[in-house]
Formats: C-alpha cells, sequence, structure tokens
C-alpha cells in the first residue's frame, strides 16, 4: 500500500509549468531618501510656458484680477493659470495643485488650496463673459507664436481630400455626479448631473467654448446652439475668421430650423460659413427613400477616400444619394435657402436597432442637411462623418477636468469647465506648434506619459537653472527640442 502511495504521490513525468527563470524577476533596489534636485512632471512646465508666452496670465487677471476683496501675494491670473497647467497634467481637484506647489524649483511659488477656492468664488456671471475675452486674446498670440514657428494651420482631411477652411464641430455630453450640486438633474440615459454642450476647432483639436448645463437641458435646445456659436466664433482672431470658409458640424441635435438660420445670417457679417448637420429621418423622408431609384445611389468612401467594398449582393456595403427634389417645401417649412439633404444607407451591423422599414430593406439610413452648394455626394457624407472626431476631445476633456466637478455651487463648476477648455487649449498649443511626428498628434493621455510627467534634476548654476532629463527616455530629445523652439520663437508681451 505504501509503495503504491508513493508511486501516485511521485510520477515519473510531471506536467505543468516549468520552473520560471530568475533573470525575470525585479532588479533587486535599496530605497534612501536625501536625494537633492529631483523634480517631476517636467513637460508640464512646458505647459506652464506655452501659457505664459501667449500671455494667459496676465489675460486672466485684466478679467478678474479686480474682484478679490482679499489681498494675496498670488495675482488671480496666475491662479488660474496653474489651475489649467494642473488640469492638463491630469489633476482632478483643487487639492491637486499640491503637484505644482510642492516643485517650487520648477514651477515656483504656487497658491494654496485656500487661495484657489476664493479665486475661483470671486468669478460670477460677468467673469465668465471676461474670462471668455482673456482666452480670445491668449488665443490670437498662441497662433501668432505658431505663426513664427513656420507652422501653417492645419488643414482637416475628409474622405482623401482636405476640407478648406476651419471645421469647427458642435457636441454635448453628459457628466455623472455622484454627490447633489446646484443645478444638476437626470439626463435622458437615466443618470444624473449635467449635461455639457462643447464646441471644438478640429483644424488644431482647440476647445472654443463650452457651456455647463443641467442634465436636463436638451440636445437640440436652439438658443444654447446659437449663443455658442457667437462665443466660440469670437474665439477665432480675425484675421482667420474672415477670408476663408468655415464649416460648422453637429449631430442631429443640430438640426434646428433657429440654429442653423442664424448660421446662414453670419454671412451678412462678411463670414463664408456652411453648416453639415444630422437630418432626422421623418416619415417624408422614408417616402422619399422609398421612390429612389437604385441607379442614383452612388458608392460612399472611407476615411481615405477609397470606395466602400462590394458584399455578396453584388452593391457596396454603403451607399449615398440625395434626396432634395423629392422633398417639397423645405424652404417654406422654415429651413435655410439651398438645403440638402443626403441619405447613406448601409448593411447593419449584427445587433443593430432597425425600425420597421431598415429591417424590411436590410438597409440602415442616415441623413444629413448640409448647405454646400457644390462638391460631390461621397465626399460630403464623409465629410460629415468625421464629425464623429470629436468624441476623441470629449473622452480627453473628461480626463482633464471636466469629469469631475469640484463644487456644490453651479458657478465655481462653470468657471472650472472654462479652466478645462483651456487646459485642452495648452495642450493643442503644444502640440500644434512645438511638437511634431506622432506627439504632435497623440492622445492626451499617452501625451502624460511620454512628456508631461517626465522626471528630473534640477541645477543651480550661478543665476541659471537648469533641468536634467535622463539622458535614456525616450522622448527626451523631443522635449528639450520643445522647449529650445518655444525660447526662440517667443515674444515679449506687450502690455
Amino acid at each position: 500500500m505504501d509503495s503504491v502511495l508513493a508511486t501516485v504521490q511521485n510520477p515519473a513525468h510531471v506536467e505543468g509549468t516549468r520552473q520560471v527563470n530568475s533573470s525575470a524577476s525585479l532588479p533587486k533596489i535599496s530605497v534612501t531618501t536625501g536625494g537633492q534636485g529631483v523634480c517631476s512632471h517636467v513637460g508640464s512646465r512646458l505647459l506652464a510656458e506655452v501659457a505664459a508666452a501667449a500671455g494667459l496670465p496676465e489675460a486672466l487677471d485684466d478679467a478678474v484680477g479686480g474682484r478679490r476683496q482679499r489681498r494675496s501675494a498670488h495675482r488671480p491670473g496666475r491662479v488660474l493659470t496653474d489651475l489649467a497647467v494642473l488640469l492638463a497634467d491630469g489633476g482632478q481637484s483643487i487639492t491637486d495643485l499640491a503637484v505644482l506647489r510642492d516643485q517650487p524649483g520648477l514651477f515656483g511659488s504656487v497658491a494654496s488650496t485656500a487661495t484657489a477656492w476664493r479665486v475661483l468664488d470671486s468669478v460670477d456671471d460677468a467673469g465668465l463673459g471676461e474670462v471668455g475675452r482673456a482666452r480670445a486674446v491668449a488665443r490670437e498670440r498662441a497662433w501668432m507664436l505658431r505663426a513664427e514657428a513656420r507652422r501653417p494651420l492645419p488643414a482637416v482631411r475628409c474622405g482623401g481630400a482636405e476640407v478648406p477652411g476651419l471645421v469647427i464641430d458642435f457636441d454635448g455630453s453628459l457628466v455623472t455626479c455622484h454627490s447633489e450640486k446646484e443645478s444638476t438633474a437626470a439626463t435622458f440615459k437615466k443618470g444624473y448631473g449635467f449635461h455639457p454642450l462643447l464646441v471644438w476647432l478640429d483644424n488644431t483639436n482647440e476647445a472654443l467654448a463650452g457651456m455647463l448645463r443641467p442634465g436636463n437641458a436638451g440636445s437640440n435646445t436652439a438658443v444654447d446652439h446659437i449663443r455658442l456659436t457667437d462665443e466660440a466664433f469670437a474665439q477665432i482672431p480675425d484675421a482667420d475668421r474672415h477670408g476663408q470658409p468655415i464649416l460648422v458640424r453637429s449631430d442631429g441635435a443640430g438640426a434646428t430650423k433657429e440654429w442653423l438660420t442664424h448660421l446662414r445670417s453670419l454671412r451678412e457679417r462678411g463670414l463664408d460659413v456652411q453648416f453639415s448637420v444630422g437630418f432626422a429621418v421623418t416619415n417624408q423622408v422614408k417616402d422619399a427613400i422609398a421612390v429612389l431609384p437604385e441607379q442614383v445611389w452612388t458608392a460612399a468612401v472611407d476615411a481615405a477616400g477609397k470606395p466602400r467594398p462590394v458584399d455578396e449582393s453584388g452593391l457596396p456595403v454603403a451607399q449615398v444619394a440625395e434626396l432634395t427634389l423629392l422633398l417639397s417645401g423645405l424652404t417654406d417649412a422654415g429651413w435655410p435657402d439651398g438645403i440638402r439633404v443626403l441619405v447613406r444607407r448601409e448593411r447593419p451591423h449584427p445587433g443593430a436597432a432597425l425600425t420597421l422599414m431598415e429591417a424590411h430593406d436590410g438597409w440602415r439610413y442616415q441623413c444629413v442637411a448640409t448647405d454646400t452648394p457644390r462638391e460631390q455626394l461621397p465626399f460630403l457624407e464623409a465629410r460629415h462623418r468625421a464629425h464623429a472626431r470629436v468624441e476623441d476631445r470629449v473622452k480627453a476633456i473628461k480626463q482633464t477636468g471636466m469629469g469631475r466637478f469640484p463644487s456644490r455651487e453651479f458657478g465655481i463648476n462653470q468657471m472650472w469647465l472654462q479652466l478645462a477648455l483651456m487646459a485642452a487649449d495648452l495642450i493643442a498649443w503644444t502640440q500644434t506648434t512645438l511638437l511634431d511626428g506622432p506627439l504632435a498628434k497623440i492622445e492626451t493621455k499617452l501625451l502624460r506619459y511620454r512628456l508631461l510627467h517626465v522626471a528630473a534634476r534640477i541645477l543651480t548654476h550661478g543665476r541659471t537653472t537648469i533641468v536634467k532629463i535622463a539622458a535614456g527616455w525616450p522622448w527626451a530629445n523631443q522635449l528639450r527640442a520643445a522647449f529650445t523652439r518655444l525660447a526662440t520663437i517667443r515674444q515679449p508681451l506687450r502690455c
């Protein structure tokens, strides 16, 4: 019996994981204190330099500096700029300002948490308007820096071709709040929080404007779109606002007669504005689709401008056609003159929610309304579909302050949203003016890892402070080159 047990417990052949090679273990370290001149978040100092070069602290100080009731060694403009840098760095709350404050050798004297609270609380509704004008002043200087660096305004590409001029995207998003805050409300997705509306410049990923709204605010509220339109256009330097086409895109929330009429009225101010918005598939639209001849459908194109592939039926998996002539009375119904309605049909993906018509036809339909008079239908449809890029910007800004509002008071949270917009701008200005290659295009989260959170040593030589980045860091040379480029193009501010 003992011999049998011994045989079972010690088989001749044992299957299982082999012994792990000891070379795969972590290197042994010894942790001590007393390091001298060590700092981190060196790349965020670059953001602070960009803000200073654009004159953001001075512009903000002019906007809100006279509103403080208690004197402090910290100017309000500098406090707000430090908060914007913090959010761009990845901070989520006002107390995270300690990330900058605990490194005076890199960021200088930074305000306390209590001082930051007082500055935020001092900005009222009139002050928010002044903050918007301060952002416009800093943006104009930032665009001048980009021109000084001999870098043109990035062009937007859709459907394999460039879209001339500027492309502005509107998009709303929901922000969930897990505690009771002023003006929060239930959302249409059965959540609770805010429903901000944002405006982005697709050319540079800059955040032009934003409005914090209750969670139950309507998606297609025309008055909000009109207000943000005027605020966003005021952010664009005058020389760039005139003299080139401006395309305004939105999803179906922008398909309101009042807003589109307002966009059309901007032409009377000398602005070459066109729109491209989602359009509801109403019963009238369905009737028009039903009588469309098969030969009028043309293959849609992908982002590179290549026709979509053909499925087993011999038809492209996505096609586009125009419905305008079949939709009588658009202008009489209040839509702007010259509006065109396009329809896209595509084979539905598994699990897609279909209407009875779509389930019967085997196609999923989406419509676009635009007032662009010419251009081929596949390009117009691909140009509108590129509006989806705004989702990446919304995801990024939710990781840059908008995902977590700090206060119970709505006024402070409104200012916090403006800080998140500034943080998005600082990142956009840095990427379009100072960085090259992949670093100029990567998402914010990856940029933080590669550049913003880099550690280094600080040395003092006479009156010069030297920051030495680890030579083995893969992006050390790019970060050094960005600092050097900014020092080359930076101009003294004119007060």
